[in-house]
């Protein structure tokens, strides 16, 4: 059975229990790491999370495509993506 994800309110009181505070200032700290992540990334950076993994940017050419519903060739044009390289300790620790 999968587990639904755990929502932001949820990850907000966890982390407010875990930090020994309150809510307010969990949810603070929560928006400034997400801030702060998403302003480096989008600039082209890298941050790691120790113990999670590493957030990073890359660039994707330019590339063709199809279209399954017409079957049309097109060209799509370069773009940056968002990828995550997961950390080996979490992923010991989700297979064993």
């Amino acid at each position: 059975m999968i587990a639904k994800p755990m929502t932001k309110t949820q990850l907000v009181a966890a982390l407010a229990e875990r930090m020994g505070s309150d809510k307010k200032t969990a949810a603070t700290a929560l928006d400034a790491l997400t801030e702060l992540v998403t302003q480096e990334v989008s600039g082209g950076g890298a941050v790691t999370l120790p113990g999670v993994g590493k957030i990073a940017c890359r660039a994707r050419p330019e590339r063709q495509v199809r279209n399954p519903a017409t079957g049309e060739t097109m060209t799509k044009p370069a773009d940056r993506a968002v990828k995550m390289t997961f950390a080996k300790a979490l992923k010991d620790s989700v297979n064993g």
